[in-house]
């Protein structure tokens, strides 16, 4: 029988914890002393709001769940009545296994098999390496099947700096290195795009859940997200493989959950992406694609 004890791995580094979900393979906890970096969920509960996900083999909505692939129309599973889109990919719900641990390190993986709506198989590990300053993810997705596959990914950690209350991410300070906006309706590309200015500066009540791209880049090619409140600063990096991000600050999550932290979500593609075939990754038989990204903190003086 599978182990039924063995619910997450935990890493440390100097005063930094990490905790991953191995129903998941979930971010649900990193915390540095007593700041909660990451704002997650208690242990053995369902993560809500999609909290610390993995999004593979898609990030965001698909609308209706409908797309089609060489030919073949394809249906996929979708949220609710209410709701009625697919969101997320396939492997927040399914067991992932520890691959290997080392000091400070830890791989996890999963495969996402064969299924109505996506009738491909792909090998799915993230490596988690923990420093006392920060924490750099690397994931890669291997086609495991015999025919061509298309995916896409993200992850979807919520950044907390400080706040406790709804309402209190206002207070954080903001920069985004993106000059360009999709613009969205109900989640979903309207095929519009518009400029963006990236020094959003203090949030306030500015309402976020905006995919961007055109994103600025270091000369080592990397893009970078700094927040800032009164826990200290936080910074999202990640290299050419994520053309996309998207910013969430929370204001449709339940009462107690809403406007306290803000999601930074690396992406390879945007919304609908299967469907409008946007920077979509495809992978022939046995090929592999990575991408990594990191999370660094410096606490308030």
């Amino acid at each position: 029988m599978p182990d039924p004890d063995r619910t997450e791995v935990e890493l440390t580094a100097g005063d930094a914890v990490l905790a991953v979900d191995l129903r998941g393979g979930t971010l649900r906890r990193l915390a540095v002393g007593a700041w909660e970096v990451l704002d997650g969920y208690p242990a053995g509960e369902v993560l809500p709001g999609w909290r610390g996900a993995t999004l593979v083999p898609w990030p965001n909505r698909l609308r209706h769940g409908r797309w089609s692939w060489q030919g073949t129309e394809l249906q996929l599973d979708v949220r609710s009545p209410e709701e009625p889109h697919a969101i997320h990919g396939l492997v927040t719900w399914q067991p992932w296994r520890v691959l290997a641990e080392a000091d400070g390190s830890v791989t996890v993986g999963t495969t996402v098999e064969p299924q109505p709506g996506y009738p491909f198989r792909l090998a799915v590990v993230v490596q988690h390496t923990l420093a006392a300053g920060g924490l750099t993810s690397t994931l890669r997705v291997r086609n495991a099947g015999d025919r061509p596959a298309p995916f896409g990914a993200g992850f979807h950690p919520y950044l907390s700096v400080g706040a406790v209350d709804d309402g209190g991410i206002g207070e954080a300070e903001l920069a985004l290195p993106a000059r360009t906006e999709l613009v969205l309706d109900g989640g979903l590309p309207t095929g519009e795009r518009r400029p963006f200015d990236g020094a959003v500066g203090r949030i306030g009540d500015r309402a976020l859940d905006t995919p961007l791209t055109d994103l600025e880049r270091d000369a080592d090619g990397w893009w970078h997200v700094r927040l800032r409140g009164s826990a200290g600063e936080l910074t999202v990096s990640a290299d050419a493989a994520w053309p996309w991000l998207q910013v969430y600050t929370g204001d449709t999550l339940p009462a107690g959950q809403r406007r306290r932290s803000l999601a930074v979500e690396p992406m390879t593609c945007p919304p609908n992406a299967l469907a409008d075939g946007v920077d979509l990754q495809v992978l022939e038989p046995g090929a592999e694609w990575a991408g990594t990204w990191s999370l660094a903190w410096t606490p308030a003086a």
